[in-house]
């Protein structure tokens, strides 16, 4: 443990490869392109650029250089707390049938987040640039050309919706009303919200920015009130009667399917998913290697605490079948339990406002990375990968994040549709987590000269590889009660949606690397294209074949 000590010690300074990326990027922020032009370049380093374009080309463009630590703290936080905490520990408790078993995977899920920010900390202030796992992908895995930037993009777009907290919003809204969750009055509510939220970010940026804060602080009070209480009613003061009770054989009725744990960690690590969510909007960092070696551990570290405290706080109020029963709207049953249905109906209102905001965000400017590096969609990159209208803000990436959200909020019934959206976005993931860790030692090895102002200690790495290696392999075990937590959908059909997504993006890459050249007898010819707003693209051309 002292080398790992001793590597965040040797991380908190490196002021020289930050103080160059940061006068590179400022240099170019301030070129502000009044036309479309080509942009003529020398070829980028490939060894410290990852994907097709340099770092200067990718900086460029969108509002510069505006979030500092604050801002990347509170957007992890505003990112990590939201359904996850208020609404998944029934569905967790009912896979894995105790209590104990329970607090243990949210132990577990906040070891194994703490691994992954350490490796991606490695890969952030490598390679300081927004996009997240599309630009580690890019940097190990570079033949075949743009397969994995196609495979991302099949999984960014077609996974990166944000439907799952705009139903839970839309729940909350209705149950603190005192309506019933008719499922067109939730899909109704929810696609008001996803609306909401895409014209918030791409109309009036900095007005989105300056939310996103406020809710992360707001959604701080309301878990920490949520501690508090829990620490009040475990003292015998409160309406409840045995506050305690769950925890006298709290490891009675543990399963003993190793499905029923996989699957109960992905929604887990799906509460904790976000402490990587800076990385996705380096571009728009202040000092990017600095503010992330301190954003990251102290995001994470604050919800990671408030996280396990709230749980106990939910066991000490409510029975094991209470909290079963209560799907997901286990805060507001808390809430009820404690102060009464008024209090219930007051509090869930704050409950209600989760991290759909923090999600677009970030997910807009992966989307937005992926049209500038070049990958095909309709109506050309050159609109999904500006800044329009605003010049500051990606309102394309934003669309592209909204088709997505809400199909899934329409399509399935609710009820249904939140486990499995969490199962189907949480297997996916793991495969991509897998190669990213097989990269970081890749590049060890083989590029040793790359600078790392971060070096994650390598028992951490290994560990979340094994980890992501049995969450691959598990949930095609049968479970306990034979038909997982999404019935009457099969219990592994989560997992293989999640391949035939991927799948689906070799495919599209394939269609438009060689079967359509070879079909139609021509070659892709790329290029690099400055926008009005100074966003640097990727084009293709189609050149004859002589």
């Amino acid at each position: 443990m002292s080398s790992f000590f001793s590597s965040l010690k040797r991380a908190s300074t490196s002021p020289g490869h930050d103080a160059a990326h940061e006068k590179r990027a400022s240099a170019v922020s301030d070129e502000k392109s009044s036309a479309a032009d080509v942009v003529d370049l020398l070829p980028a380093d490939p060894d410290t650029n990852p994907g097709g374009l340099t770092f200067e080309e990718d900086t460029a463009g969108g509002m510069g250089r505006h979030l500092g630590v604050f801002s990347c703290t509170l957007l992890i936080i505003g990112r990590i707390i939201g359904t996850g905490i208020f609404s998944t520990p029934a569905s967790i408790l009912g896979s894995v049938g105790s209590v104990g078993a329970s607090l243990m995977l949210w132990v577990l899920g906040f070891v194994l987040s703490f691994c992954g920010l350490f490796v991606w900390l490695e890969y952030g202030t490598m390679f300081p640039r927004s996009g997240g796992e599309k630009v580690y992908l890019e940097a190990v895995y570079k033949r075949p050309k743009y397969l994995v930037t196609v495979i991302f993009a099949a999984n960014a777009i077609l996974l990166g919706f944000t439907a799952s907290g705009c139903l839970v919003f839309a729940q909350n809204i209705l149950v603190s009303a005192g309506h019933s969750a008719d499922r067109w009055v939730v899909r109704g509510i929810a696609l008001g919200v996803i609306f909401f939220v895409t014209l918030l970010h791409g109309l009036t940026p900095r007005l989105g920015v300056y939310l996103m804060n406020i809710l992360s602080v707001i959604k701080i009070v309301i878990l920490v009130f949520i501690v508090i209480t829990g620490w009040v009613v475990l003292s015998g003061k409160t309406r409840i009667k045995d506050p305690h009770a769950n925890f006298h054989d709290a490891f009675a009725g543990s399963s003993h399917s190793s499905n029923d744990y996989a699957t109960a960690t992905f929604k887990v690590l799906n509460a904790y998913a976000g402490w990587s969510n800076v990385n996705y909007v380096l571009n728009e960092v202040k000092n990017p290697v600095r503010t992330l070696k301190i954003a990251g551990p102290l995001g994470l570290g604050i919800t990671s605490v408030l996280y396990l405290l709230a749980n106990v706080a939910y066991f000490s109020a409510a029975t094991k079948q209470e909290i079963v029963k209560s799907g997901v709207t286990v805060a507001s049953l808390f809430f009820k339990n404690v102060f009464g249905t008024t209090a219930q109906k007051a509090l869930t209102v704050f409950v209600a406002l989760r991290n759909v905001i923090t999600v677009t965000f970030a997910a807009s400017r992966v989307n937005q990375e992926l049209a500038k590096e070049g990958v095909p969609l309709p109506f050309g990159n050159r609109f999904w990968a500006s800044n329009w209208p605003t010049g500051k803000s990606p309102l394309p990436g934003l669309i592209i994040h909204l088709i997505p959200s809400v199909i899934v909020i329409i399509a399935p019934p609710p009820t249904v549709a939140y486990p499995f959206i969490l199962d189907i976005e949480g297997y996916p993931q793991q495969i991509i987590n897998f190669f990213i860790i097989i990269g970081l030692f890749y590049l060890r090895w083989k590029k040793p000269h790359i600078p790392r102002p971060f070096r994650v200690w390598w028992p951490l790495a290994v560990f979340f590889l094994a980890a992501a290696a049995f969450l691959l392999v598990t949930p095609f075990l049968r479970p306990a009660n034979g038909v997982g937590d999404t019935p009457p959908l099969p219990y592994y059909l989560y997992c293989l949606v999640g391949i035939a997504i991927m799948f689906a993006g070799v495919g599209y890459w394939a269609a438009w690397r060689i079967l359509l050249p070879r079909v139609f007898g021509y070659e892709l010819v790329p290029r690099k294209e400055r926008l009005a707003d100074g966003t640097v693209v990727t084009l293709f051309s189609r050149g004859k074949v002589e």
